[in-house]
């Protein structure tokens, strides 16, 4: 290869450096926190699902599920993945 070859392919490798930096890199950052989110949660936990619901954590199972109290007597089963944001974690029992 000669200097005008790697001339060419300079601010393509560039455009691909600068869009990892500023989009790939951030996602992979946001998925491992929401997962680290995910796996902390715990019964007592007040969440918001990705569709809106607001509740609380009455049960957490091992397949993948929480059960979200959402009303008084109202349990609601939902995938963990799912959980947009937690808002209050509760206290570990010591």
């Amino acid at each position: 290869m000669d200097g005008g070859a790697i001339a060419q392919f300079l601010p393509l490798i560039l455009i691909f450096a600068i869009m990892y930096f500023l989009l790939i890199r951030p996602q992979q950052k946001k998925m491992k926190e929401h997962q680290a989110m995910v796996e902390a949660l715990r019964r007592g936990d007040q969440v918001v699902t990705q569709g809106g619901l607001i509740g609380k954590v009455s049960k957490v199972k091992e397949d993948g599920e929480i059960e979200v109290e959402i009303a008084d007597g109202v349990k609601v089963r939902v995938v963990k993945s799912t959980i947009a944001q937690v808002l209050n974690k509760t206290e570990p029992a010591s």
